[in-house]
């Protein structure tokens, strides 16, 4: 079993559509359900400080709930929420969902997670393939809402 506390995973996308309609669909959390294949539900307010309830489920995993709080909000550039498991030295992560303008009508979307504890090993070994495989569900499903609301 690799023994590593701190682990990332990453993912990226080209999304033809303007850099505001990817923002909009990243911040509506109401529509989570809707599109989002790996995070199924979102409760709570998308702003800077705010403590979110986020019903994770990767592809063949189970349903997670989380309660991480948002660490970086920057419209319509960044979404960053950060969570911890009974203590940060145990487990914590942080996702972030990041959108770079390459031109009027084109977005580069990247999304990453870094996790760190004594129990990423663990993590690591029952969820992290199927997560990175949610990232990318989720980077095809966020491209074809963003080209579809675009037009």
């Amino acid at each position: 079993m690799d023994l590593r506390t701190t682990r990332t995973i990453r993912s990226a996308i080209e999304i033809r559509a303007p850099i505001e309609t990817c923002w909009q669909v990243l911040a509506d959390f109401a529509s989570y359900p809707e599109w989002n294949p790996h995070i199924r539900k979102v409760l709570g307010e998308a702003r800077l400080g705010a403590r979110i309830a986020i019903h994770s489920q990767p592809p063949g995993g189970r349903l997670i709930v989380m309660r991480p709080t948002i660490v970086v909000f920057d419209p319509p550039r960044e979404l960053r929420w950060r969570a911890t498991f009974l203590h940060g030295s145990l487990f914590s992560g942080e996702h972030g969902f990041r959108l770079e303008s390459s031109g009027p009508s084109r977005v580069r979307f990247v999304q990453d997670e870094r996790f760190s504890g004594l129990l990423v090993p663990l993590y690591a070994r029952l969820r992290l393939a199927r997560t990175r495989r949610g990232f990318e569900d989720v980077s095809q499903a966020l491209r074809e809402r963003a080209e579809a609301l675009a037009q």
